[in-house]
């Protein structure tokens, strides 16, 4: 009984997404939907530059790693969340919520790190063309992809390892439909104001300077791109940077709502609306932006069709005279 009791205690509850809603049920199977759309668009999208030889370049092989991580960062949310409203169980083992913190922090700090390197990317494209293919070699490509996931996985662990380690002196449920660093510290029993001062130390370090310095990168396009004789030249220039910031735009701002202001952990249903946002809706917009702005994705995407189509008709012909 004594051995029950203490798994009972050392388990965490997730209160879930939104548990007062009357019709909860209708939002799970949209947010279903919307896995589904984001499993099979960034699965469709790497699967697209992989297959297509005219997409074999840094950029698309950037993208093809950006739809990885959005790929793992809402099945790192998602499955649990509906498979705890479905069996009527809440619970989670600490280390499942250790492991959940580490990946959706390992993810979430890993694109904001690309999405930089991407920008560093366009500006090399844009003001440097001539001198593209030296600095921006596959080797450089994979170099970046490397120093993104250490990046996250580094931060990370450090985050996750000092956040459980705290003692738990209220009531273990947690406000939310995932284990989060803010919503686990709200159970602590300790003076935390020394630890929320390191995560707006790291906050700054991982969402602002990067965010500055896509914005610096996209102030030195935009002068490139406004002395640019060819209008052609222009609009693809501006098609390829709108796309991007867009999605920086979709991923930066929740981010710094969630993690820059002081009182964050007071405020947990804001901070679920924009968690939902941020690992859930992002990750099935980003391939539908990149696929539907981007003229090389479109060809592509035509090209297989038509070669399909053509196949297709091959073993018709075929079939017929046999």
């Amino acid at each position: 009984m004594q051995r029950n009791n203490k798994t009972v205690t050392t388990d965490f509850i997730l209160l879930g997404l939104w548990p007062e809603l009357s019709h909860l049920v209708i939002l799970i199977c949209l947010i279903l939907l919307v896995y589904f759309i984001a499993v099979m668009g960034n699965a469709f999208l790497i699967f697209l530059i992989w297959l297509d030889t005219r997409l074999h370049s840094p950029m698309y092989f950037l993208l093809s790693q950006l739809s990885l991580i959005d790929l793992a960062l809402i099945s790192t949310t998602v499955p649990k969340m509906v498979a705890n409203f479905f069996s009527g169980k809440r619970s989670i083992s600490q280390v499942g919520c250790g492991t959940q913190i580490f990946f959706s922090l390992t993810l979430g700090i890993a694109e904001c790190l690309l999405l930089t390197l991407m920008s560093y990317d366009r500006y090399i494209a844009i003001c440097n063309p001539l001198r593209y293919s030296v600095i921006i070699s596959h080797n450089t490509c994979k170099k970046m992809v490397i120093v993104s996931w250490a990046g996250g996985a580094v931060t990370s662990l450090s985050h996750t390892a000092y956040a459980m380690h705290f003692p738990i002196c209220h009531p273990r449920e947690i406000p939310h439909f995932l284990c989060e660093v803010m919503a686990l510290l709200k159970l602590t029993c300790e003076d935390i104001s020394t630890y929320m001062k390191s995560v707006v130390v790291s906050s700054f370090l991982v969402v602002l300077i990067p965010l500055g310095l896509i914005l610096t990168s996209y102030i030195f396009i935009f002068f490139a791109v406004f002395h640019m004789n060819s209008p052609e030249g222009k609009n693809k220039a501006l098609a390829t940077c709108s796309s991007h910031l867009l999605v920086v735009s979709l991923y930066f701002g929740p981010a710094i709502l969630v993690y820059m202001r002081p009182d964050s952990s007071k405020t947990p249903k804001l901070n679920q609306s924009l968690f939902m946002f941020n690992a859930i809706l992002t990750p099935m917009l980003n391939p539908l932006i990149y696929s539907l702005r981007n003229k090389d994705v479109i060809a592509a995407v035509k090209n297989i069709i038509i070669s399909r189509c053509s196949l297709q008709k091959t073993k018709s012909h075929l079939s017929y005279y046999t």
